[in-house]
């Protein structure tokens, strides 16, 4: 029995790119490469958003008005209704002056039990090093 810990780190805002989205669906795909895996072995998936990144967790994106596309709002409430953890920096949060009120913190809307932390770096840095495998995006 393996549990293999995958990190995505996402660093990059949503604006003009797809990295937070890419990271997003890429982690919560883990539950599709567990069917393959043997009896007792697990992913487990973490999505640290840090840096510009924490710019994807602002509130009310109009992606899909303005764009006809998906906000990267809604890929983390899909997130969170998979269960899956998701860090935010507090630290960069503070940096642009983003409070807790501003950004997505549930999917209770959804249905989802699961929220977002906002955790220190120091927390981050714990999670990269306790994984198997770290993705950058």
């Amino acid at each position: 029995m393996a549990d293999k810990k995958l990190a995505f780190i996402v660093q990059r805002t949503p604006y003009k790119s797809e990295n937070p989205k890419l990271a997003l669906t890429h982690a919560i795909s883990y539950q599709t490469v567990e069917i393959l895996l043997e009896d007792g072995d697990t992913v487990t998936p973490t999505v640290c958003l840090v840096g510009d990144g924490v710019i994807a967790c602002l509130k009310d994106q109009k992606a899909m008005e303005t764009y006809g596309i998906t906000s990267t709002e809604m890929h983390l409430k899909s997130a969170l209704l998979v269960d899956l953890d998701v860090m935010v920096c507090k630290e960069d949060l503070d940096r642009f002056g983003i409070s807790e009120s501003m950004i997505v913190l549930d999917a209770e809307d959804m249905g989802a039990d699961k929220k977002i932390q906002i955790v220190p770096f120091a927390s981050i840095v714990e999670t990269i090093k306790n994984a198997n495998h770290v993705l950058f995006f």
